[in-house]
Order: structure tokens, then sequence, then C-alpha cells
């Protein structure tokens, strides 16, 4: 068998957004995660809704554009018959 041939297996932290820290053995030192069983909804049993940047608005905002865009065009198209 060849020396030196595997990773090093050493103990390591698993982090989470939430600032929940596991302590396990890998490879690698630090592993950063978004989410862990601490704060996932299916183990927890609490949904959370995040709306990131506002995307319900945004898409509301688009969605009330194109709406006044397809009756400026129903109404211009009225207009010429």
């Amino acid at each position: 068998m060849k020396a030196d041939l595997h990773p090093k297996y050493v103990e390591s932290e698993i982090r989470c957004a939430c600032s929940n820290v596991i302590k396990t053995k890998s490879t690698k030192p630090v592993i950063i995660v978004g989410i862990c069983n601490a704060c996932h909804p299916f183990y927890t049993g609490q949904q959370k809704f995040v709306d990131t940047a506002g995307r319900v608005d945004k898409f509301q905002q688009r969605m009330a554009k194109t709406q006044a865009a397809q009756a400026a065009q129903a109404a211009n198209r009225k207009k010429k018959k």
C-alpha cells in the first residue's frame, strides 16, 4: 500500500447559518452549511416564510406592469378598428 495516498482525517466543525456548531470528523477542518437539523422546518415543525429581497413584491410589481401593458395594447387595438 502506498504511503500518503489518502487525505488526512481530522476533527472538524460543521457550522450552520443559524450559528449551530456540530463536531464531527472529516477531511476538511471546517464545513459551512446554510441549513441544519436545528433550523430546518422539517425537524423543527415550524414553517418559516423568508421573503428574500422582496421577491413577492417584485413579482407583484412585474405582474401589474404586464397587466397594464396588456390593457393599453388592447385599448390601442380597439381604437384602430
